[in-house]
């Protein structure tokens, strides 16, 4: 299935796919610094292209910040 591309408030290109009937992603695009998002679907609505722009912006806002993958200390064996 095709992503919706979403534009959000601070000017950042996402794309969104509904990875599962649960998971949603909002991936960057064109640019985009940001990481890779995954976000919990609204119980409501399944499909990213029938949502506004409104209702997309206040998921991406609920997302958790990406983490930072632990870096592997040289003093670990």
């Amino acid at each position: 299935m095709a992503g919706r591309t979403f534009v959000d408030r601070n000017g950042r290109k996402w794309e969104i796919r509904a990875r599962t009937k649960r998971e949603w992603e909002f991936a960057p695009v064109e640019g985009n610094p940001e990481r890779l998002r995954v976000v919990a679907s609204p119980g409501y609505e399944r499909d990213p292209f029938e949502m506004s722009n409104e209702e997309l912006q206040r998921l991406l806002d609920g997302a958790e910040p990406p983490r930072e993958k632990p870096r592997k200390s040289p003093f670990v064996d």
